[in-house]
């Protein structure tokens, strides 16, 4: 938890320091008497805020961007989350560099020739350049190796069904649940960054695939979003998406609006969507209330469930099985048009 809080309502932020002078003089004596070493910020600040505020304030500055970005490091495990942090990872620093060979640059060489703080920050940025390259490529392999799964699952004509949600929603969880996955689930934030899919019996005659993806969080950093393009693609593959809230976030609408928000901006936002509120088994609040506001919210009376417990399980398989012939008409489509055109 944070030492202290501080908020600022502005029309727009400072270009120098983000908060307004008085803002950052208040800031400046909370550091002193709480001898403060950190100060994060809730939003992604510019190389240039970031650098007037560790003059001012001499201490280490982190913002959103780069906060999520250190939580997603500690998360990844297997090769492919390892690679997607470590890109986004780079891309945030590429232009954060120069401040930190700053007081290098005013070393000048003989005439005609580059100071060596130049040099070296001319070096770095190379060696990063290189390394996103690298990344980049390797993120590419994964994408193919992806896409010639996603055929096989087109050729076994299964529909996909993919959970999407605010991250600790508990989609892993009901993965368990559903399809006894045994995948990683704690209750911490971005538990999941590699998706994972399992097949899901709804009853003898229906089965579907079920995928479990990262979850999203307000203000997703358009660094993660690219890195994990990868990842995010098996939203633009799913034939239903399975949304998970957390009903025991005071913030549950916020957090409804926020993944309807992402949805959008990746374009899948007009996919068929069953929504089902989780934790019911933890909810101060009443059920029916926070269900009846999540409707109002989103159009549609969403199923309220315990993934950890496993109540009203039943209702989710038997909603899914409900939309499942207009699924397989959608799903055939889909895999017609994502076969390579006849040769003429």
């Amino acid at each position: 938890m944070p030492m202290a809080r501080v908020t600022q309502r502005l029309r727009h932020p400072d270009p120098r320091s983000y908060v307004g002078k008085g803002k950052l003089e208040e800031i400046a004596e909370l550091r002193d008497q709480l001898k403060a070493t950190v100060a994060i910020f809730d939003d992604e600040l510019t190389p240039a805020q970031q650098r007037n505020l560790e003059k001012r304030l001499d201490v280490k500055i982190i913002d959103r961007t780069a906060l999520i970005l250190d939580i997603f490091s500690q998360r990844a495990r297997t090769r492919e989350g390892v690679v997607q942090v470590a890109l986004a990872q780079h891309e945030y620093l590429l232009p954060r560099l120069t401040g930190q060979w700053e007081h290098l640059e005013r070393m000048e060489g003989a005439i005609g020739s580059r100071g060596p703080g130049e040099t070296q920050l001319e070096t770095d940025r190379r060696l990063i350049r290189n390394q996103i390259k690298r990344l980049k490529q390797d993120l590419e392999r994964v994408r193919t190796h992806r896409q010639q799964h996603r055929r096989q699952r087109d050729r076994a004509g299964v529909p996909l069904v993919a959970l999407v949600g605010y991250t600790n929603a508990g989609k892993s969880t009901l993965m368990n649940s559903l399809t006894n996955a045994n995948v990683r689930a704690r209750d911490r934030l971005f538990e999941t960054l590699d998706p994972t899919t399992r097949r899901c019996r709804l009853s003898e005659d229906h089965t579907v695939l079920l995928s479990d993806t990262v979850g999203f969080i307000q203000k997703l950093p358009t660094q993660l979003v690219a890195a994990f393009r990868a990842t995010l693609e098996e939203l633009e593959e799913a034939d239903l998406l399975l949304h998970v809230v957390d009903g025991t976030s005071p913030d549950v609408i916020e957090q409804c609006q926020s993944v309807e928000r992402t949805l959008g901006e990746l374009g899948v936002d007009q996919r068929p969507t069953l929504t089902v509120v989780n934790k019911i088994d933890a909810m101060e609040e009443p059920v029916e209330e926070v269900s009846a506001a999540i409707a109002d919210e989103i159009g549609a009376r969403p199923i309220a469930v315990s993934a950890q417990e496993k109540v009203n399980l039943k209702e989710v398989r038997q909603a899914i099985e409900a939309i499942i012939p207009a699924l397989e008409g959608v799903h055939i489509i889909h895999r017609r048009s994502n076969q390579p055109a006849a040769a003429s």
